[in-house]
């Protein structure tokens, strides 16, 4: 998610002259806005070459690239500011996943149901479930994936090694997560046994990389029960993951307390303890090499090892993962939505898809492109990161997941803070009641 979220999306090129929405003054000109910030200007790369690509298969016809200079807090806000007027609103924009139906919901975003029937790649070559990064709650796609992730426990083989815990670690059970732990701790107090994100500051990944990792590993299964439309409230599984995290902190398996409450843990420790060895497993997803290499551990992959998140008992499938990611997606005021949508299929060919997935290390959405060499062979771990995408989950495609995930993020504090799993999940559970409705609940 941080990678990620490190190459989101935004409008203009600067944050104080807002662009031409839909380039209107010239009807063959569209407008493409995405996020550039920092040094991870492989979206702009990318915008770059199709905007080449486009204007060179379609004569006469032109891009002009919107990028802003913004922190990734700053992406919601700016973008629905943008898209509230059809002058600044662009025609085509890079838009997280994350943010499909509450765009969806404010009447800002093209459906592209009737586009992608046309377009062959969109049965031949895109991964099933990576189809459901871009649909929203109505059942239509706003939003076509260009990358996606996966998420399972990162571990640190010379840790385990002195230890003796195993080099190829397969763990069954939570148990098995957390006698692994505890062994580690025994031999070396001075590590972190399992680091995972559990401070406010970091927001969603509390909810997706941590809870929702742990929950949907349990026999709930779900946050949201698709079938029958209703939220899992009360849930024996969300009170198991309060149980987990309250076991993992209790005992400090975990970070320490300040380093949970620490703002800045995520951005300037987390990565460099487990580069000095100081953290024996960490739930994380398939981007966290990304941030390695770019942060110059090019070596990471003699120390470094990945395994799948194991069920809460083992039960069926035996694994658990959870998957994000972004779209390109069209403006529903944009006056060129087809131009808009070739640029977009440009900008998704197999190998445009390849050299993005190559160079950030993010995982492709589409089969043909994850089975390409240069995308398997450009990390040790991609064959395994993509393997996962095959029993993946997405968040539930709802408006009131944000509010749901905020709830989420409190339970976790309150667990981290002391107070008992049991109390904590009921408390939880009456916050998502009120905020969804009790008629829009089943107990699970």
């Amino acid at each position: 998610m941080r990678r990620r979220t490190a190459l989101a999306v935004i409008l203009t090129a600067t944050l104080g002259l807002p662009a031409c929405g839909g380039a209107a003054e010239d009807p063959n000109t569209i407008t493409v806005a995405y996020h550039r910030y920092g040094n991870t200007l492989q979206v702009e790369a990318l915008m770059q070459r199709v905007k080449q690509q486009y204007e060179q298969a379609h004569p006469g016809k032109f891009v002009k690239l919107d990028p802003v200079v913004a922190p990734e807090s700053e992406y919601l806000s700016k973008l629905q500011l943008r898209m509230r007027s059809e002058s600044t609103a662009p025609d085509v924009l890079y838009e997280d996943s994350f943010h499909v139906n509450s765009d969806v919901e404010a009447e800002y975003l093209l459906p592209l149901d009737d586009r992608l029937a046309r377009w062959p790649d969109w049965n031949s070559a895109y991964i099933g479930a990576t189809k459901q990064a871009g649909k929203a709650a109505d059942g239509r796609t706003y939003g076509v994936p260009l990358d996606t992730d996966t998420r399972g426990l990162w571990y640190n083989r010379e840790l385990f090694a002195e230890a003796g815990l195993p080099a190829e670690w397969t763990p069954r059970t939570w148990d098995d997560v957390l006698a692994a732990a505890r062994q580690i701790k025994q031999r070396r107090p001075d590590v972190i046994g399992i680091d995972m994100p559990l401070g406010k500051a970091e927001g969603e990944s509390v909810s997706m990389q941590t809870v929702e990792m742990l929950l949907y590993g349990t026999r709930t299964g779900t946050l949201y029960d698709e079938r029958q439309r209703k939220w899992v409230v009360p849930s024996e599984g969300f009170r198991d993951a309060m149980g987990f995290l309250s076991t993992a902190v209790g005992e400090g398996l975990t970070q320490s307390k300040p380093q949970i409450a620490d703002a800045q843990y995520d951005k300037n420790q987390r990565d460099q303890l487990a580069h000095e060895g100081e953290v024996a497993i960490r739930l994380d997803g398939s981007f966290a090499s990304g941030n390695w290499q770019d942060a110059g551990w090019t070596d990471w992959p003699r120390t470094m090892s990945a395994t799948p998140m194991p069920t809460q008992h083992g039960q069926a499938p035996g694994t658990v993962t959870l998957s994000g990611g972004w779209t390109l997606a069209v403006s529903a005021v944009s006056d060129k939505p087809d131009d808009a949508f070739a640029f977009i299929t440009q900008a998704l060919s197999a190998d445009n898809v390849v050299q993005y997935s190559a160079a950030t290390g993010n995982l492709p959405a589409r089969a043909d492109a994850a089975a390409d060499p240069r995308v398997t062979d450009a990390n040790p771990l991609n064959r395994f990161w993509i393997g996962l995408l095959d029993n993946t989950h997405y968040r539930p495609a709802l408006p009131e997941y944000p509010k749901v995930s905020e709830e989420i993020q409190k339970s976790v504090l309150d667990v981290v803070a002391g107070k008992p799993p049991a109390e904590v999940a009921d408390r939880w559970a009456q916050q998502v009641s009120r905020i969804v409705e009790p008629a829009n609940t089943r107990a699970g």
